[in-house]
């Protein structure tokens, strides 16, 4: 005779033990594999507010050491960039003052090769991108700002040609370059002049366009151009040299700047890498488990645990027979 009534009173709270026994044992399993309680607000009681805030600012390095590394990187590439164009240059201003000093024909045409070589690699260079921003675009990062070296060689060769000296090329050249109206930024340099980037250098910035202006006059100061205006030992040729020099001479400012910038912002990491391990050493001592402490309570609630399979299975096995005894 199987009997039921008597002890199913017991069997529900038989159940419930057990459903509870689970539940914690589930628990403790994920505390001894992470060692962090589960419950945070149950541990941590009132210390919970303290706690959230201190992970939030853990949060919160991480996300400034995102912004930093981007900011990082595009200093690097804008470094490298710059220093690409300063190697381009190299000696050119010096080398073609030499050759007019010496009037040797031969060395004035290598020094018309190299700088019709740097120009387009500058142009080039100074259309580089950081993901999808150009860099020397200025707040216009969406819009490649540089046009096709041959076509500011065109305008150069316009200017010299009707200029009537090296005074009135000077004055068309500035107008040219620095005038917002002027034919560099009408129809060559397609950024703005200001760039809300700390890290961003303008194609309106002197390190840019006297180190073009430079490099182009000596790139059609050859013999293969019929400009009368640098022929020889030409004033413009030997002005273009030194404005090509003080270019060069500001690209190494920019770079310098560029370079405590990527200073500051590899110190800044540092302190955020210091804080970081201050912050998350506190928040885990708040809610570190012991791993050990842990692993002993599992191995008892799962003795528990089978006490009560154990019980529930005799329960519901339970006859007459073996209830009177």
């Amino acid at each position: 005779m199987r009997l039921t009534l008597p002890v199913t009173l017991h069997s529900a709270g038989l159940n419930e033990t057990v459903n509870r026994l689970r539940d914690r044992l589930d628990t403790t399993s994920v505390e001894a594999v992470t060692g962090q309680y589960q419950d945070l607000t149950a541990h941590l009681s009132g210390r919970i507010g303290k706690a959230m805030l201190g992970q939030k600012a853990v949060s919160d390095i991480a996300n400034e050491r995102t912004q930093l590394t981007l900011r990082g990187g595009r200093l690097d590439v804008i470094q490298q960039t710059l220093t690409s164009v300063d190697d381009n240059i190299g000696q050119l201003s010096v080398r073609m003052k030499g050759a007019l000093g010496s009037e040797d024909f031969t060395a004035r045409e290598a020094v018309v090769r190299d700088a019709q070589a740097a120009l387009e690699a500058t142009f080039s260079a100074l259309n580089t991108r950081h993901g999808e921003r150009y860099l020397f675009a200025g707040d216009a990062t969406n819009t490649k700002p540089f046009a096709d070296a041959d076509i500011f060689l065109s305008d150069v060769r316009s200017m010299a040609a009707t200029a009537t000296d090296a005074a009135d090329f000077a004055t068309q050249m500035d107008t040219y370059f620095n005038t917002p109206g002027g034919g560099w930024q009408s129809g060559i340099y397609s950024g703005t002049s200001t760039s809300s980037d700390p890290a961003g250098v303008t194609g309106t910035d002197p390190a840019i366009t006297q180190s073009l202006w430079g490099l182009a006059v000596l790139a059609l100061s050859g013999s293969d151009e019929t400009l009368a205006l640098f022929d020889g030992n030409s004033d413009a040729v030997l002005a273009a040299s030194d404005t090509l020099a003080d270019g060069q001479a500001a690209l190494t400012n920019v770079r310098a700047q560029r370079g405590i910038q990527q200073a500051q912002i590899s110190s800044s990491l540092d302190s955020l890498d210091v804080e970081e391990t201050i912050l998350t050493q506190t928040f885990n001592q708040m809610t570190a488990r012991d791993q050990y402490e842990a692993a002993s309570e599992l191995k008892q609630l799962e003795t528990g645990l089978e006490a009560s399979y154990t019980l529930t299975a005799r329960l519901s096995n339970l006859s007459l027979l073996n209830f009177m005894r």
